[in-house]
Parts: structure tokens; sequence; C-alpha cells
């Protein structure tokens, strides 16, 4: 995304800053583990699932989606390198509401999602190994890999996997997308906005626009970013060229499989299921069309996928977690080189927001998901992208961001359009919730 702040320089945040570093590929990194954890198996079931029904014509949504998303972490990005504050402090400034509402958002949201993502992770294993052992232990024994993993690594090692199984990710779904001998012609007029002719297919296009790729792993980059050890606006050239790289990757994977909808069950006229078990169903169709070798390869993918979600969260939303303690309890300013030394990973806080992803979510393995508590978890879902967006507004056009680094017109316009999409998206899920019931 080109620089849409004005600014070609560095502006110093008090003593501490440097020279700006010239963008290399060696510095790449959180925008690896930003992709990664944001594009889970349900991303790629939506995808899937246009490309079945629509085949091409909605390529042109999904592209912008990842524009929109990139918009969205470089806003964040930048708030954490401008400022020296992590995004937190920075809604903290904004008043007492944003904390009521991340605290909901992050306890219930991480109570559900917790059962979601180890199940999401299970699935491909039970698939590949059947007859070892029942799905709920399956789901159990990833959550507890991903509890002690991230517990026990900084950092620096946890993105090194992160890029690893991104690698697996990448491989896999190219294979596919090349395996299914895509029809480039139709593919390319794709590209062109035209909506299905159906019912619902402007609601049906914004969802494929919103879906691609992140919820509140958008709002993590900016601690992975200094987690990284970038800190300050020395790095922003660095941090945009890693935000590009993590949404092109995002598209990369999100094109692959459309393609694989389009050619595979659009052709075919198959439709799959929503959900993770839609991928199980693929595996099926796969293995009729190109023999096992290949089903086990897109299972193996499949377990990339979903498992990069779970320690991806794991770690960024505990991360997250560690600084709302931390100001909650009246600390000063949340400052990234706090992140940055490795001190919030060691916090009580991250690691009792990780015993909470892992272990009460378990009993949801076994029980169900509670009926409340799911409309609850959906309409927080819905509410944080729109949250994120006119926060990111309001801080990056305020003098809480020193000027140099305030949004141009270019940022207004882009997170304007993401606010507008999400509060669209986030009142269709509220109105699509069983109120009736819930009382």
């Amino acid at each position: 995304m080109a620089d849409t702040t004005g600014s070609t320089e560095a502006t110093p945040v008090g003593a501490a800053d440097s020279r700006p570093r010239n963008s290399s590929w060696r510095y790449i990194g959180p925008g690896i583990v930003v992709a990664a954890t944001g594009v889970g198996a349900g991303d790629l079931v939506a995808t899937l699932i246009a490309g079945s029904n629509f085949g091409y014509t909605l390529l042109w949504a999904a592209i912008i989606g990842c524009l929109v998303k990139i918009s969205l972490a470089e806003a964040a990005g930048r708030w954490h390198l401008s400022t020296g504050r992590t995004l937190f402090d920075g809604w903290a400034s904004l008043g007492r509401w944003t904390t009521w509402f991340f605290g909901a958002y992050v306890v219930v949201w991480g109570f559900v999602y917790g059962a979601a993502a180890m199940s999401s992770s299970a699935l491909p294993l039970q698939a590949l190994f059947p007859n070892v052992m029942d799905l709920e232990w399956w789901a159990i024994a990833c959550g507890l890999t991903g509890l002690v993993f991230v517990w026990f690594n900084k950092y620096a090692v946890f993105e090194k996997v992160m890029t690893v199984l991104v690698g697996v990710m990448f491989v896999v779904t190219v294979y596919l997308a090349v395996r299914v001998t895509p029809n480039l012609g139709d593919a390319f007029a794709g590209l062109l906005p035209v909506l299905p002719d159906e019912k619902d297919s402007i609601l049906n296009t914004l969802g494929l626009i919103g879906g691609v790729g992140g919820t509140i792993t958008l709002a993590a980059y900016g601690y992975w970013v200094n987690a990284k050890g970038w800190t300050d606006t020395g790095w922003m050239k660095v941090m945009r060229l890693d935000n590009r790289v993590a949404y092109i990757t995002t598209g990369i994977f999100v094109v692959a499989m459309l393609f694989v909808g389009a050619e595979l069950l659009h052709s075919a006229n198959v439709a799959i299921a929503s959900g993770d078990k839609g991928l199980l169903q693929l595996g099926d169709i796969l293995e009729d069309e190109y023999g096992t070798a290949t089903a086990k390869f897109f299972l193996i993918g499949f377990f990339a996928t979903s498992y990069t979600s779970l320690i991806g969260v794991w770690h960024g939303v505990s991360l997250m977690f560690a600084d709302f303690v931390a100001r909650y309890r009246g600390e000063s300013a949340q400052k990234g080189e706090k992140v940055a030394s490795g001190a919030r990973e060691r916090s009580w806080p991250f690691r009792a927001y990780l015993l909470w992803l892992t272990f009460p979510p378990m009993v949801l393995l076994f029980q169900g998901q509670p009926f409340r508590l799911i409309i609850l978890y959906g309409v927080l879902g819905a509410a944080f992208l729109p949250f994120l967006a006119g926060t990111l507004l309001w801080l990056l056009n305020s003098a809480r961001t020193p000027a140099p680094w305030r949004n141009g017109l270019l940022s207004n316009a882009m997170l304007t359009i993401a606010g507008l999409l999400f509060l669209v998206l986030c009142v269709k899920q509220i109105w699509d919730q069983p109120w009736a019931d819930f009382f």
C-alpha cells in the first residue's frame, strides 16, 4: 500500500528514535504471522463456496477484501510505530467504553473461539489418522500442544514455526489451484466488478469481502510488529512492506481456493457444507478425482491452516489481553518497548489468557455450545471490526498521533470503506440472530 500519510521521512518519538531502515525482505515476519493466523479453515470454506456458487464472478471481491485488510493492518502498525504506544493504550485514551467493550469481547470470544479452533485443527488429524481416537481428544491434544508451544517459546521461535506452516499452506493451495487447471480467461473476467444475478448477491459479496483473512488478528498485528523489535518510525517502511507481503500471501490463498471451487465444484454442480466440515468433503472429492495422495496432501494443508490460526490467536490475543490487564491495573502508558522486551510474554495475564483459551473451552467440546453464549459471541465478533476501523480513524486523525504520521486521504477513504462494510455486516449478523429464543 502506498504511503498514505504524506511523509517520506521518519519523525522522532522522543529521543530513542532511530534512522529509517530500508525496506528489505530479510526483515519480513509479522506479516507472515498475521496472514497465517487470519486465514483459517472458515475463510477457505467461504471462498470455496463462493467459487462453487458463482464460479469466478466474485474474484474481484476477494481481492478487494485483501486491500481493505491491508489498510486496517497498516493503520494498526502505524499507530504502534508512530506513537510508541500500544493499540490498547490508544483505545483507553478514547474513553472507558473501549475498555468495557474489549473486556467483554475478549472473554466471551476467547471462550467460544478456543473450542472452535481446537475442533478445526482436530478434523484433518482425525481424517489422516482414522480410528486412533475420537475428535474431542484430537481437539484437546491440539489445544494442549498450542498452549505448551506458546507458553515456553518467545516471539522469534513462534515466527519461525508460523513461517514453516505458511510454507506448507502455500504449497498445498497453489498445487491444488494448478491441479484443477483453472480457466484463465474466465479468471481474468472475474476481475471485473460484477454482481451475481441471484437473491442477496450484494450481501453475499460484502460477506466475502469482509471475510478474507482476519478479525482480532488485524489488531494483533501491531503487537507482533513490536514483538519483532520494531518500536519506532525508523521501521515504518519495513512494516509497510511486511504488511503488503501479508495480504499478497492471503490473496494467493484465497484466489487459489476460489479457483478450486470454480473448477472442481462449480463446473460439476457439487455443493459442500459451510464450516470446517466442508473441507473434509473437499478432501473426499479430491480423492475421487485425483487419488489418495492428493487428498492426504490437502489434509496436511488443512491442518496447517487451522493450527496456525490456533497458535496465532493463542499468542497474539494473549499479548493484547496482557496489555489490557496492565492498563486496567493502572500502569503508566503502555509502550511498544515493553512488548519488544518479551516482558508481556512472561507476564501472568498473558499466561492466564492462554489457560482461558485452552481449558474452559474443552467443556464445549463434549457438551455442545451454549445457545445464549453463541449469540453473544456472534454479536461481539461482528461488532469488533467496525470498532477497530472506527477507533483507528479517530486515533490517526487526532493529536494523539504525530502530525507527519496521521492519515492521508487514501487511508481515510480505505478505513471509512472498511468501517461501513463491517458495519453493514455487523447489522446483518445482529439482525439474523434468533433473539426470540434468547429471552
